[in-house]
């Protein structure tokens, strides 16, 4: 929004200019949603205790989580609204890979919303039912999947890619479509697992964002991405406005979510911003880079898989308690270590994930 008037002064004024780089426009978009947070935090949280929308906690979990009865939650509202303002704001709105991409969060975001509604508001411990829950993200992923291969405008957009190997380069054809949803919602309910702990799910998923960020620009540059022997996805590059917005406003939820939060993200956030991370990474073909710098995430879902399937095949569990955070929890780990360690995890992971630019 923003880019079309500074563009038109532009022509009267030189120094508009610079907002038409896209480095500028995410310097922008990272501070707006970082404003946005910042300033809205107090607001929100005042509100949510207003409205006594608070958290519950399992009574047989750790017993250090009893004392977070209460805390307001469905925080993650406050995300979206930093991302969103800011995205609209600083991004080219005519680039078709930001609305796919703000679809695809609001879609979740909404699902989550009602999740979070059901438990808080009316009071419904179920929330919204796993399966519904499941069948709107299916609806949710396969539509935008499929909007993404409709609208595909080269043959590099709906290829597989593998870090480490240099030419491999495989036409999925259809099965770009079931492969995308799968990143998708599976990435959602990832990133909704790890959202356990204060601050333990926010962290990675700006880092996360940041990475795809960086990826996102280089996949985007005709240039880089030769170099770099990765795809060129046309205006792939301006979804790094999205990815600064996502790490500002992050940063500025992490203010009141850090331990001991006053607030939390809720399933509004979490399946959000998970969608969010699983469709940039399939836009700017580097899924597998994903999983490796989402390790956390991915390591989250297997230990609850793990735990369910051994619990009905065996009656015996693996971890103490899934997902795995809670079992190091319990085994006396205090929660701002879990958090801590987990972060620095991820920074490695995120590392990593980015030397694979290179190492083909």
């Amino acid at each position: 929004m923003l880019l079309w008037l500074t563009e038109y002064l532009a022509d009267y004024i030189g120094g508009f200019g610079v907002f038409r780089y896209l480095t500028m426009r995410a310097i922008m978009g990272v501070m707006t949603s970082l404003i946005i947070s910042l300033m809205l935090g107090p607001v929100v949280i005042r509100r949510l205790n207003a409205l006594q929308i608070g958290q519950s906690v399992r009574d047989d979990g750790p017993a250090s989580h009893l004392s977070k009865t209460g805390t307001p939650t469905m925080g993650g509202a406050l995300i979206l609204l930093s991302i969103f303002v800011s995205t609209l704001l600083w991004s080219d709105l005519s680039n078709r890979y930001v609305w796919i991409v703000l679809l695809t969060t609001f879609s979740f975001g909404a699902i989550g919303w009602v999740d979070d509604y059901r438990k808080v508001v009316e009071r419904d411990s179920r929330g919204l039912p796993a399966r519904w829950k499941y069948l709107w993200q299916s609806v949710a992923g396969l539509g935008v999947a499929t909007l993404l291969y409709v609208t595909a405008q080269a043959p590099a957009e709906t290829e597989l890619i593998l870090p480490f190997f240099k030419n491999f380069a495989w036409q999925m054809g259809l099965l770009y479509i079931v492969f995308a949803y799968l990143v998708i919602v599976g990435t959602s309910n990832a990133v909704n697992l790890t959202d356990g702990l204060d601050g333990l799910a926010i962290m990675p998923t700006v880092l996360v964002g940041g990475a795809l960020g960086v990826i996102a620009y280089v996949a985007g540059h005709a240039e880089f991405s030769f170099y770099l022997n990765i795809p060129f996805i046309p205006g792939a590059g301006e979804l790094v406005v999205f990815c600064a917005a996502l790490g500002g406003a992050g940063l500025g939820f992490l203010w009141f979510n850090a331990y001991p939060a006053q607030i939390f993200m809720g399933d509004v956030g979490a399946l959000a911003l998970g969608a969010a991370l699983g469709v940039i990474a399939v836009i700017v073909r580097h899924e597998v880079v994903l999983f490796i710098m989402g390790g956390i995430f991915v390591l989250e879902t297997v230990s609850v898989v793990l735990q369910v399937g051994s619990y009905k095949l065996t009656g015996k569990r693996i971890f103490r308690m899934a997902p795995i955070h809670h079992h190091f929890e319990l085994k006396g780990w205090p929660e701002p270590r879990v958090i801590v360690r987990f972060w620095i995890i991820t920074v490695m992971l995120v590392l990593f994930g980015l030397a694979t630019l290179k190492l083909r």
